[in-house]
């Protein structure tokens, strides 16, 4: 089956949908153990969750990057997702979305959300031809999410560390049956019209 440029893939229910981040030990495994964020964790500040396990494998480097060696699987409230695209803005000017530079920046300075399309990795880390959501929170969105939306929070970096040595080791079929199941995640109407870039 074609995939199209932009989709949104996720481990989802009718309820929640599943992101992932990747911490310090000090954040990820306080945040793990009691399923919600730590005094620790700044509510100020940019977080960017995803949906793809594997982009965020390609960004922490299987775990293995400095300050990112506790990834989270952190499930978060279907309804606080679809708030965040509702709210957000493009991370960047996209010609023909925007009318000029100066509307873009005013809109992105607005919204407490942002939406960026990244290429979708494989197995190997390296870059698909279609692109998956990473999104963006800050202000009243990054408290929601902390606060509101978060439902439970597991550290999978067992998981990653075992999905990466399957690769290492060349059992791609075995990696990939430990995979989360992302399925595509239909929004609300038109939510996703103005975000695709």
């Amino acid at each position: 089956m074609d995939e199209p440029k932009h989709r949104i893939r996720a481990q989802h229910t009718a309820t929640t949908v599943t992101v992932y981040q990747a911490y310090r030990p000090e954040i990820g495994l306080p945040a793990a153990r009691e399923g919600r964020f730590p005094s620790a964790w700044q509510r100020d500040r940019m977080t960017w969750i995803k949906p793809s396990f594997l982009w965020m494998m390609y960004r922490c480097g299987w775990a293995t990057k400095e300050g990112q060696e506790t990834v989270l699987a952190v499930e978060i409230s279907r309804a606080g997702f679809e708030w965040a695209l509702r709210n957000a803005a493009l991370s960047h000017n996209e010609r023909g979305v925007h009318t000029d530079q100066a509307s873009w920046k005013r809109e992105l300075k607005r919204a407490p959300a942002r939406v960026q399309w990244d290429p979708e990795r494989d197995l190997h880390l390296q870059p698909l031809p279609y692109r998956s959501l990473q999104l963006g929170l800050t202000g009243e969105a990054s408290a929601r999410y902390a606060d509101e939306w978060t439902v439970g929070v597991t550290d999978v970096t067992p998981l990653a560390h075992q999905v990466h040595a399957l690769v290492r080791s060349g059992d791609m079929a075995a990696a990939a049956e430990l995979l989360p199941q992302e399925q595509p995640y239909s929004t609300e109407q038109g939510t996703l019209a103005r975000l695709l870039a």
